[in-house]
């Protein structure tokens, strides 16, 4: 049984996570996008991106598969705000949406202590 003391301190702690917890729209938002980058497909695309901006053809070179298939894998992290499209006359080149993917794909492989 928890002594007075330890009771205290976990109820200030659980206070202070519930005060610090993001509304319930930003974690779907947020699950969201751990959902779109957990699949291994996309997620190879991630890591083809951070190489730099990479069009369709580039992209199915790197990662393998169909040009049907990534493009609508593209449109899933597209959708979900983790990877943007430019228009270049008639391509589409695709990159990262911003440093904060990179930091994502880069904190997940230091936690596996992979070499990036």
């Amino acid at each position: 049984m928890l002594g007075c003391n330890h009771e205290a301190e976990h109820h200030l702690a659980a206070k202070a996570a519930r005060e610090n917890m993001p509304n319930e729209a930003d974690i779907a938002r947020v699950s969201e996008v751990f959902k779109a980058i957990s699949e291994p497909s996309r997620l190879k695309i991630l890591f083809a991106l951070r190489q730099g901006e990479m069009c369709v053809f580039h992209i199915v070179e790197a990662v393998g598969g169909t040009q049907s298939a990534v493009s609508h894998q593209l449109r899933i992290l597209r959708d979900r705000n983790v990877i943007k499209a430019r228009r270049d006359g008639q391509n589409i080149a695709y990159s990262l949406a911003d440093e904060h993917v990179v930091a994502v794909l880069e904190l997940a492989c230091a936690h596996l202590n992979c070499k990036i």
